[in-house]
């Protein structure tokens, strides 16, 4: 087969009226993830006690989470409508681009976040000369610029391979899948991609894994009031960072590691774990267990008269 221009999303075929239920329940969803996210944004940004390092970066959650959902909800909402649920070779890179982008800034951010907390419990004298406007600019920049153009070039290389098919059994474009259908040596993506996988994933959580042990450790020679209070803005961010790798992994996995034969309807919600379920849970968590961005949260809400 000649290099294709167009890929087609093979799971859209033959789901007959059942279509418009999941165009429906996927319009409510995107709508709820846009609400909320939007809420949380406008919450830090309109409340000058909440420009702190720790609120700015849960909005920087929330704008990667809007930017990343961009990337999957409008396409694959056009796609249940369509009988063709075709996308070309450029509109499949662009697509890889910002959703593993999202995925690759969800970490990073994360990463932040944990050096922030390790920084503000176990070097409280010194948090204001550590952690700085410009160190935050810099390490979301640096990281975010670096991630996103390994992928670009990563995304680059697979549009160069000749492929030998133009079906994808997913609802979006994953570049991997799309190096499968390749009928020429892959070795070179492959590489990449795993170095891009661990610089992106294990990188990150490593630091990550060292902050909150430190914190951890710390905790535990402190009073019961220095607990309370270092649990009360450390457990949002842990349940946020457990529930994206967990939805990360089960994305990865079922790509990269699992051979086995599963049920489509596991294999699609597998897949899109990590684009549905941190977008709409983690303005949740940030809302419900700290009480800085829930009053802000209701005043806007319901303003006083």
């Amino acid at each position: 087969m000649e290099n294709g221009t167009y890929f087609y999303f093979m799971l859209f075929e033959n789901i007959g009226n059942i279509r418009y239920v999941f165009f429906s329940l996927g319009f409510i969803l995107y709508s709820a993830i846009i609400l909320f996210n939007v809420i949380i944004m406008l919450a830090i940004f309109l409340e000058r006690t909440l420009h702190q390092p720790m609120y700015i970066l849960i909005s920087c959650l929330s704008i990667n989470s809007v930017f990343g959902t961009a990337g999957f909800f409008p396409r694959v909402l056009t796609d249940l409508l369509s009988d063709t649920n075709s996308i070309s070779l450029e509109g499949c890179v662009v697509q890889s681009v910002v959703i593993f982008t999202y995925a690759a800034n969800e970490y990073t951010i994360l990463m932040v976040m944990a050096l922030d907390r390790f920084a503000a419990i176990c070097k409280p004298l010194q948090y204001h000369n550590i952690i700085t406007p410009r160190f935050l600019s810099v390490m979301l920049s640096i990281n975010m610029a670096y991630q996103m153009l390994l992928i670009v070039i990563c995304c680059l290389l697979t549009t160069k391979l000749r492929m030998c098919g133009n079906k994808l059994f997913k609802v979006y474009c994953h570049n991997y899948e799309v190096v499968k259908l390749s009928c020429e040596t892959t070795v070179v993506n492959n590489i990449i991609g795993l170095f891009i996988l661990f610089s992106t994933t294990v990188i990150p959580l490593s630091i990550i894994s060292y902050s909150y042990v430190k914190i951890l450790i710390i905790c535990r020679r402190s009073s019961s009031k220095f607990k309370g209070k270092a649990y009360q803005t450390c457990i949002p961010h842990i349940v946020v960072l457990l529930n994206y790798s967990i939805a990360a992994i089960s994305d990865v996995t079922l790509s990269r590691v699992v051979t086995l034969q599963l049920p489509t309807w596991l294999s699609v919600f597998l897949s899109l774990e990590f684009l549905i379920i941190p977008p709409i849970l983690n303005p949740l968590v940030y809302a419900l267990n700290l009480p800085d961005i829930r009053k802000k949260i209701i005043c806007l809400i319901k303003p006083s008269r």
